[in-house]
């Protein structure tokens, strides 16, 4: 395993970073409701010395991504804060830079050094001081360019800004420059290496990666081992900078320092049990746009145990899809929050998973209910009051069908969409 870690952060006992945690999080929430507009109004009943704990900060209201992009729309629409009313910081020299990102939701960028955080999740890929990065993450609307030149200059890197696109270009600026390894997406440089082949250049000093922005499977790292390059993932947003990283152990990723990362039901702000799939909730400890309980939109679990690395925070698995789950129903939206909302009416429900079926114009909506253990008596009625709660709430007719407990697979779906559109 790797022999050094970024800092004595990461080997820190996870008491000890629970407690330092804890004791940052309301000076957090309290200068997030005095610098920020958008959580003074979302957070103007919470009293932030009151929120000390996790439990404490569960009951404070998740903001989606998509509502992130709603509020800087209608911000914008009335003439208001670009941002949407979300920074604590504005325009001149606290912010040097912002971006955007596809909705259109622009981000600012603040002036501390390696902002995005990005540098412990180079170190794990095995970048050191004194070596050339290849950039090849855009350099241009989007912040992904930004985030890993700032982390590899905080690593001690210099960095080729090689950006995307031109790959014969590439090749050659890595045939002169002779980089230490390459950072970017694994399907450019992919693109990059069979290039190169083509062209007869060989790039004998790319041997190591760091890979964000898309999948990286199995199949793919085992191509890119044949091919004498050890490539990492990190898992980071434009909203949040660095959420994880992988390391040698290649199991799990581990979570980023600067987060308070929770897995949550979709659709909801209840925390799950560890190991359970979910949506990921992060608050941010970055006091220039201090995000609280922000919704991700993707789904992950938490894995037992610490990394063999030695670095002792949480790990998860990784992406694992899409926690909106939202879908239309005889032209009608459904929403996983109302599936929550019609569980919680069922104190003798513990799971439930809404499947849409049929073909198209011809939509059968069921829902599959686990009863918790020792509960599956009077099914008959339990079915028929679920049924009728599922047409009180989202208005449409569905069946219900009792399972066993346990028989729901564990993959956070609330709504499945298995309908038939050939």
């Amino acid at each position: 395993m790797q022999k050094s870690l970024y800092d004595t952060l990461e080997s820190r006992a996870s008491t000890e970073r629970e407690a330092a945690h804890m004791a940052a999080l309301p000076a957090q929430v309290a200068h997030a409701k005095k610098s920020s507009p958008a959580f003074a109004a979302l957070l103007k009943d919470v009293d932030p010395a009151a929120v000390t704990t996790r439990e404490a900060l569960a009951r404070l209201p998740v903001v989606r991504k998509s509502e992130l992009q709603e509020m800087q729309q209608a911000a914008r629409a009335a003439g208001g804060d670009v941002f949407g009313g979300f920074s604590a910081i504005a325009y001149g020299q606290a912010m040097p830079r912002v971006f955007a990102s596809p909705g259109p939701i622009y981000e600012p960028e603040g002036r501390a050094a390696d902002y995005w955080r990005m540098a412990r999740a180079i170190y794990a890929a095995g970048f050191r001081p004194g070596e050339l990065i290849h950039n090849c993450f855009s350099y241009h609307f989007v912040p992904a360019g930004s985030m890993m030149e700032s982390g590899a200059h905080a690593t001690g890197c210099s960095v080729f800004p090689g950006g995307t696109g031109q790959t014969e270009q590439q090749v050659q600026a890595m045939r002169d420059l002779k980089p230490a390894g390459y950072i970017g997406t694994p399907s450019f440089l992919k693109i990059i290496v069979e290039k190169a082949a083509e062209m007869g250049v060989t790039l004998p000093g790319v041997t190591k990666a760091m890979f964000g922005g898309e999948a990286y499977p199995p199949s793919l790292r085992d191509w890119f081992t044949a091919h004498g390059i050890d490539g990492y993932q990190c898992y980071a947003t434009a909203d949040l900078g660095l959420i994880a990283y992988e390391t040698e152990a290649r199991e799990g990723l581990v979570l980023d320092e600067g987060v308070i990362v929770e897995i949550v039901r979709p659709g909801t702000g209840d925390p799950v049990a560890v190991g359970e799939v979910g949506e990921l909730v992060v608050t941010t400890l970055n006091p220039d746009y201090p995000l609280i309980r922000f919704g991700t939109g993707d789904l992950s679990a938490v894995l037992p145990g610490i990394c063999p690395t030695g670095r002792t925070n949480t790990r998860i698995k990784g992406w694992m899809g899409r926690a909106d789950q939202t879908t239309k129903v005889r032209g009608m939206f459904v929403h996983a929050k109302q599936v929550d909302a019609i569980v919680k009416r069922f104190p003798e429900v513990a799971k439930a998973r809404l499947v849409v079926s049929g073909e198209m114009a011809n939509d059968v909506m069921t829902m599959q209910v686990e009863p918790v253990a020792g509960g599956t008596s009077a099914a008959q009625d339990l079915a028929q009051r679920i049924g009728e709660a599922i047409r009180d709430v989202t208005k449409l007719r569905g069946s219900v069908t009792i399972l066993e407990p346990g028989s729901l697979p564990n993959d956070g779906k609330v709504i499945e969409d298995a309908r038939s559109y050939n």
